[in-house]
């Protein structure tokens, strides 16, 4: 493929002019290591923004799903129940405590976790379910709250996708006694590398600052509460740099700018190709949303009938400049854990790893390059009959 200045890329960060100028005064300041102003600031604007009530930036959504596995005292012997349709740190962070997955399927009409598969994965071994908000669209939160209320487990967010989603005027990340967020590069709110732990169970809270300190009581000795601080629990480096929490505060300054560009964009892909008689054909699905406050802007992927088809397409937008790719390989499938997952056939994870096909999408992207690559879709399928 020649790569000309026409090139639609799949993703490209959006800058924040207020960054600069935010990183320059974390370095006058002098304190660029962790917890300083620009820190406080990006804690503080999530606290007013979604009522977070407990927020740690940290150096990554997988650090976030880190700790959590260490505040949820995971460990050998105990399982837990994670989609398989999702990113390796959903899992990986309570592999590394030891745990057992038990991998639940996605749901027919969607990516994210089928609640009604969840309860035929609980053991008395089961000590919390991860849940992941694929696209930025929320799972079925009544129903996952119903199992982990009867069975007394934890439940931990995986927000990943999901910044500025709702579930019937409730933000995610509000529902899990841990919800874990990502600011990385292809984030609708990028600093590059990036996370942030919200805790909602309060319980949880003494101990996190604890962990995210290398298992110290330092945050209490600045807070002038003890004379010196020493090692108190297990824990790690969870904590983020100044310079990091100066670029995300600029992209926060610009917050509804960029979701407001991103829900236009996801919104015209969504109603354009809905009228294509391609769609009316049944040549492919899309995005399945039951409540628009649903959607966040940050993935618009189609469905397509087989995996044949949807490498044939990427290949023909590739070939017209247009960067679309696919997304997860299922984890049970995945050459790491297929062993202990078993030959438990996952249908509608396997479906969306084959089928699911992402469309470019970030702020900048104009309305007439969406319509381009809406006309390729089209050509390919009409091409393809003749």
């Amino acid at each position: 493929m020649k790569i000309n200045k026409n090139f639609i890329p799949y993703n490209k960060p959006f800058f924040a002019h207020e960054s600069l100028n935010f990183i320059k005064d974390a370095i006058s300041k002098k304190t660029i290591a962790s917890d300083g102003f620009y820190t406080k600031k990006c804690q503080k604007f999530f606290a007013d923004k979604f009522n977070f009530q407990n927020t740690f930036l940290t150096p990554s959504c997988t650090a976030s799903l880190e700790m959590a596995a260490l505040l949820a005292n995971i460990s050998e012997g105990d399982e837990v129940i994670v989609p398989s349709y999702t990113f390796t740190s959903s899992a990986n962070a309570f592999v590394l405590r030891g745990a057992k997955i038990k991998f639940a399927d996605s749901n027919i009409y969607n990516p994210n976790i089928d609640p009604s598969e969840i309860e035929k994965l609980i053991t008395n071994k089961t000590k919390a379910i991860v849940i992941v908000h694929y696209a930025g669209i929320a799972c079925d939160m009544n129903a996952i709250k119903l199992i982990t209320k009867k069975f007394g487990l934890l439940l931990i967010e995986d927000c990943a996708h999901a910044i500025n989603s709702y579930f019937y005027g409730k933000p995610l990340g509000s529902f899990g006694d841990l919800s874990c967020f990502s600011f990385h590069d292809t984030k609708n709110i990028s600093s590059g590398e990036g996370g942030l732990l919200v805790i909602n169970n309060k319980r949880f809270l003494n101990r996190a600052e604890i962990i995210r300190e290398k298992g110290t009581n330092r945050a209490a000795f600045f807070r002038g509460e003890i004379n010196k601080y020493s090692w108190v629990d297990i824990g790690s480096s969870f904590l983020c740099s100044e310079i990091t929490s100066a670029y995300l505060y600029g992209q926060l300054c610009n917050f509804d700018k960029i979701q407001e560009k991103r829900v236009k964009i996801f919104d015209y892909y969504y109603s354009k190709l809905k009228k294509k008689s391609i769609y009316k054909s049944g040549l492919f699905e899309l995005p399945n949303i039951i409540n628009l406050e649903n959607r966040n802007g940050h993935i618009f992927y189609i469905i397509l009938k087989s995996g044949k088809v949807r490498d044939q397409l990427i290949i023909f937008l590739r070939e017209n400049n247009v960067q679309a790719i696919s997304h997860y390989i299922s984890l049970h499938s995945s050459k790491f854990y297929i062993k202990e997952h078993g030959s438990r056939p996952l249908k509608n994870a396997d479906k969306y790893t084959n089928c699911l096909l992402r469309l470019p999408l970030y702020p900048n992207l104009k309305l007439n390059e969406v319509n381009k690559i809406i006309n390729l879709i089209e050509k390919f399928f009409k091409d393809s009959k003749s």
